[in-house]
């Protein structure tokens, strides 16, 4: 059950990285090198990146339960 809870951790952590860095920059950032930077006029960006806002939210929320399921569990199993 460590394992499992283990494995989705880094799965989780992974995502986290890869879509925080694909969203668009604000300023001058590391995003801007991935082609944040890069201005587009479609009307379908803006969808696109609240569903990018949504999809990093849900990952979040799944990273923190497993820290925190990992957590409960290693107690449990230690103590």
């Amino acid at each position: 059950m460590v394992l499992c809870f283990s494995i989705a951790l880094i799965f989780f952590s992974v995502m986290m990285v890869v879509l925080v860095l694909l969203h668009k920059g604000k300023g001058g950032g590391l995003s801007d090198m991935f082609g944040g930077g890069v201005s587009s006029t479609g009307g379908g960006s803006a969808v696109a990146e609240r569903n990018l806002d949504r999809i990093t939210i849900i990952m979040g929320v799944g990273w923190f339960a497993c820290i925190i399921i990992l957590s409960l569990l290693l107690k449990a199993k230690n103590g």
